[in-house]
């Protein structure tokens, strides 16, 4: 049967770990997809590196522009990252009538509904799972797997920088500074590791899933992202103590009044699984009202493993590509025309737990101020520590654990407590989940 010609733009790390899979597991994919899946030329500004990437087995160009007007080619390959030029290569790819395969977070986060528009108004489809979670199929879960639930919500550890830059936090009780610095020596984070440790590489990847999950168009500008940068070791340490893990999550939650959107540093119970995640792996834990919880764990990253989100679209896509553009699945799970504009819940409006760290002069009646204020604002304490202050030592951290409460509250009663006298520096607030219903 013909083969599959496949146009790969970029051979780096993803697109040079996609050739070497497909070339190696080429007898195993061809059985399954039911006809031969080759790379037929490589586009790559670096035309070295494409032709020891390839041992001279395809044809190399340095336009990727002319692969995606070139008629013998199938599938197009996306694999250079970036909103500008990629937003281009797709769409003109689309024009073109080809099938698109993208590892392209950020650039389906941000451009994602022009995109998919475009590739339904033309019958061609677009592949994506390896733009979440590398290797993990988590793409697959939502849109097909999960597809008799109502999803409820999902919490993922999606970032494995930041995993693995927490789980060196906890162990060795260094602050955020050294361990970026290791994580940059070992190749973990980049030499500007600004998108990964201020959150914004979990939003991008969450904002994908809450369309799949939800039926909603791609919303990243709605998204909250706080980072880890200024998450302080005392803290991890404090959370321990109480029996929590503090990950980097990206959350979103269907409510009655609309969806939550939030990537921040958060407290999780140290029994639960996705707690117990560490390293640089990636972890999504996804509630759905028939299934209950599920949780999905692997390598987040990496040429392999992306490699192998990458070649199981590209065998889809085999497998579909005669198939009547209706009866395929649908990008975001749910038909074109059945996506809602559900809003998306300003922070203000979000509810969850608390983590808050005061520090305060060592006197009596301090806690009872604090309580005062708290109360005020209904918002009711499940635990607290308080540390012993060491000799001569006139202040003391008071730790708290609040009960479910409304972000505006919180923030209400953080401002009353900061301006007590007794508080010496600004509240430390971090959100509390328990991931259990």
């Amino acid at each position: 049967m013909k083969p599959i010609n496949v146009g790969l733009l970029g051979i780096g790390t993803v697109g040079g770990g996609t050739y070497t899979v497909l070339t190696r597991n080429e007898a195993e994919i061809t059985r399954r997809a039911g006809r031969p899946i080759r790379i037929s030329v490589v586009a790559d500004k670096n035309l070295e590196l494409a032709r020891q990437a390839t041992q001279g087995a395809a044809r190399l160009v340095d336009d990727a522009f002319s692969v995606v007007g070139d008629p013998e080619v199938d599938i197009v390959v996306e694999l250079i990252g970036g909103v500008g030029v990629a937003r281009d290569l797709v769409l003109k790819a689309i024009e073109h009538g080809k099938h698109v395969v993208t590892a392209n977070k950020a650039l389906l986060a941000k451009h994602g509904n022009e995109i998919f528009a475009a590739a339904s108004a033309k019958g061609v489809m677009i592949g994506f799972e390896a733009a979440v979670a590398g290797g993990v199929p988590i793409i697959k879960a939502l849109r097909e797997g999960l597809t008799a639930n109502r999803i409820q919500w999902i919490a993922g550890i999606i970032n494995g920088t930041t995993n693995f830059i927490l789980s060196e936090m906890r162990d060795k009780g260094l602050p955020f500074a050294e361990v970026l610095k290791e994580a940059q020596r070992l190749g973990y984070a980049e030499a500007d590791p600004t998108f990964d440790v201020e959150g914004v590489d979990a939003a991008h990847k969450l904002t994908i899933m809450a369309a799949i999950a939800f039926g909603i168009p791609m919303q990243f500008d709605r998204a909250h992202i706080e980072g880890i940068s200024q998450l302080e070791a005392e803290d991890i340490k404090y959370a321990e103590q109480l029996g929590y893990r503090i990950k980097l999550l990206g959350i979103t939650k269907r409510k009655e009044n609309g969806i939550e959107l939030r990537v921040h540093p958060t407290l999780i119970p140290e029994r639960r699984l996705i707690a117990n995640v560490e390293g640089a792996m990636n972890a999504v834990l996804v509630q759905g009202d028939a299934v209950g919880a599920t949780l999905y764990y692997g390598k987040g990253a990496g040429a392999e493993p992306t490699a192998s989100a990458v070649i199981a679209d590209l065998v889809d896509v085999a497998r579909m590509q005669t198939a009547d553009p209706e009866h395929r699945v649908p990008h975001l799970a749910f038909q074109p025309d059945a996506l809602q504009d559900t809003p998306i819940l300003p922070l203000a409006e979000v509810e969850t737990s608390y983590y808050l760290r005061l520090r305060v002069d060592d006197q009596p009646g301090v806690l009872a101020d604090i309580t005062r204020i708290l109360a005020d604002q209904n918002i009711s304490i499940d635990a607290m520590i308080q540390r012993e202050p060491g000799e001569n030592e006139p202040q003391t951290d008071i730790i708290m654990l609040t009960h479910l409460t409304r972000e505006k509250q919180i923030e209400a009663a953080i401002v009353r407590i900061e301006a007590l006298p007794v508080v010496k520096r600004k509240v430390i607030r971090l959100r509390l989940e328990e991931l259990d219903k």
